[in-house]
Formats: structure tokens, C-alpha cells, sequence
């Protein structure tokens, strides 16, 4: 199975623009921010299943009534914190082996959240490699939405229908992302190797049988349903709004085109203002310029990255774009309101 991109600086240094990166890549690597967190990541585990082991049995306590499916909240924020953990991971941002990495991936996304990691870990690669670059990056491919205006164009039927509204329909179809993340990641391994299917399928399953074993053991039928649906979209809107503000409206590299690694990865990205909370509710994701150019940095390092990474960026006269949670979505929204213009006139 693939690994996400871990040390670009090696690569980058033989692109054009590859010398605009090695400065940065030297500061960041002598400051000791490259260096592994297990103690940080110890705790947001262990505190991550002791608030999923929690919630569940608030389920238990809470199932005579229909309250309990407001449950289905707080279950879907611990699911995206147990996302982050899990993308973390492919990241090799944990553990200080690859082997150690995919074993917690395998846990926290197959076996916790019924997610593929060979599946997020070969589509989150190539993303990285090629961020908003048409043909290249699969989250600006061809599919339900269009990220251009010759995608757009192009789309039949009810999808052309989608398009000419998919500013408005984006939120509301966040709502199955949850369930498209686990159909994805099970028609990808299909086509993979009779071990990768037994490892990753058979947790796959477990995941299932365990998910609505325990879901429909505590609650009447009714319930239980209504608890799902509720928990699987509830977490695709929170884990889609995440990712939603990084590129969307950002620059798209036009076909052919090389940009050195440094212009690669921060013309396309925006990182996302806040404090702490903001850092929490996206899960280190608000910085994605730093986590764009520093794939394998522990998330609560980037926080200490950006200062460099913004210096370096003033001073070769690079844009750094950074914008509110609010502005973020605005700017998202209106560059796919405007690829959907030509299906309105």
C-alpha cells in the first residue's frame, strides 16, 4: 500500500522552485517540529476511545427514550476526531514506524469507522502530489460536483441539474458523505491484492457487524435506524466542512504546468484563522498551508510552523492566504456558484 507523502524537501529540491523550499525545509527540520509526539497522540487516543466507550453507554443508560438519538451529535464529533487520528496516521505523523502507522490506521479507520486506509492513504496521496490540478488531484475530479467550469459543461442530466445549484446543495449532500466513504473504500479493494482484501475487508466487516450489532442490541428498530442515519450524516457534514474551506477557490494549476513544491502546495491552499477551538474542531486542518508543505509534522506542531512558513513566504513574495472559518465557506461557495454559472444562463 501506498504511504502518504512523508519528506517532500528531498523531492522538491530537484523541482523548479525546489531551492525556494530547502531554506524553510532546513528551519523547520533543525527546530526539532519534525520530531514524533507520542505523548500528545497517547492522550488524544486513549481520550478519544474513552469518550466513544462513554457516549455508547449513554446509549444504553438513554434508550427507552427518542432522546437518545440526539446522542447522534456528540457521536459524530468523536467519529471526526477518531478521522483526524486515523489521516494522522497515514500521515505518519504518529508512530516512528510505517508498519506501527498502518497498524493504527487499520484500527481507527477500518475497524473504528468502517474507512479504508488503503483507500484514503492512495487517494490523499495522490491529492498531495498535485493539489487542485485537474487530472491529477482526484478531489477536483469528475463526480457529482464540478470544480470547473468544463466539468460543469459536460454534466447530464440530474447531475447538470446538481451543478447549476451546487453551492446550495454542497451542505445538504455532505449529508451522505459518511456512507460514500464507506461504499468507496469498499469497491477499492476490488481491485487490490487477496491479502489487502482479507485485512482490510474482513476489519471492514467486523466494523459493520460490531457497528449495528451494538447499535440495534441497545435500541428498538426505529431508534436505531434514526440513530444511524443521523450519526453517518451528522459526520459527513462535520468531517466534508472540514475539508470543504482548504482549496475550493483556490488556484487550480492550468494543465502541464511544474510549480516548484513551495508554490504547489501554498498557492493552492488557505489555511483558516481561530484559536483553539478552531484547532480542535478542525483537527490541525485549519493549517493547511503548513500541513501541505509538512506532510508528516504532528498536528500540534503546525501551530509553531506557520510563523516560519509565513516569514519565508513575505519574503519571496509568495501569497499566503488566510482567511476566517466564515470567509472561508464564502469563498469555497462562490467558486463552485461560479463553475455552475454557464448552466444558469
Amino acid at each position: 500500500m501506498p504511504a502518504i507523502l512523508d519528506a517532500p524537501s528531498a523531492r522538491a529540491g530537484r523541482e523548479g522552485g525546489g531551492s525556494d523550499f530547502t531554506p524553510l525545509a532546513r528551519r523547520v527540520r533543525e527546530s526539532g517540529l519534525l520530531e514524533r509526539r507520542p505523548g500528545y497522540y497517547g492522550r488524544a487516543i486513549g481520550l478519544n476511545l474513552a469518550a466513544t466507550a462513554a457516549l455508547w453507554a449513554a446509549v444504553a443508560f438513554a434508550g427507552g427514550s427518542w432522546w437518545v438519538v440526539l446522542l447522534a451529535v456528540p457521536l459524530a464529533v468523536v467519529s471526526t476526531r477518531t478521522a483526524f487520528l486515523g489521516h494522522d496516521a497515514g500521515h505518519r505523523q504518529i508512530a516512528g514506524s510505517a508498519r506501527a502507522n498502518r497498524l493504527l490506521g487499520l484500527a481507527l479507520g477500518n475497524l473504528l469507522l468502517g474507512m479504508g486506509h488503503g483507500w484514503w492513504s492512495d487517494k490523499h496521496n495522490r491529492h498531495h502530489a498535485n493539489p487542485n490540478h485537474v487530472g491529477k488531484d482526484p478531489d477536483v475530479g469528475e463526480g457529482v460536483l464540478a470544480w470547473t467550469r468544463e466539468q460543469a459543461v459536460r454534466q447530464r442530466g440530474p447531475l447538470r441539474w446538481v451543478a447549476r445549484h451546487q453551492a446550495a446543495l454542497f451542505f445538504p449532500l455532505l449529508t451522505l458523505e459518511g456512507f460514500n466513504l464507506k461504499i468507496g473504500s469498499a469497491f477499492f479493494l476490488r481491485e487490490r491484492g487477496r491479502r489487502e482484501r482479507l485485512v482490510e475487508g474482513g476489519l471492514l466487516v467486523l466494523h459493520a457487524v460490531g457497528y449495528l450489532g451494538l447499535v440495534f442490541a441497545l435500541l428498538s428498530p426505529g431508534k436505531a435506524v434514526v440513530l444511524v442515519l443521523l450519526h453517518q450524516a451528522l459526520f459527513g457534514v462535520h468531517l466534508g466542512s472540514v475539508f470543504a474551506p482548504n482549496h475550493k477557490g483556490m488556484a487550480m494549476p492550468e494543465p502541464g504546468a511544474r510549480w516548484g513544491h513551495l508554490r504547489r502546495q501554498v498557492l493552492t491552499s488557505r489555511n483558516v484563522r481561530g484559536g483553539a477551538v478552531t484547532d480542535w474542531l478542525m483537527g490541525g486542518l485549519n493549517y493547511q498551508i503548513e500541513h501541505h508543505l509538512f506532510p508528516s509534522v504532528p498536528r500540534c506542531n503546525l501551530r509553531r510552523v506557520q510563523p516560519m512558513v509565513r516569514e519565508h513566504c513575505a519574503r519571496l513574495g509568495l501569497p499566503f492566504a488566510e482567511t476566517g472559518l466564515v470567509e472561508s465557506y464564502r469563498l469555497a461557495l462562490g467558486h463552485m456558484r461560479e463553475v455552475g454559472e454557464p448552466l444558469r444562463g
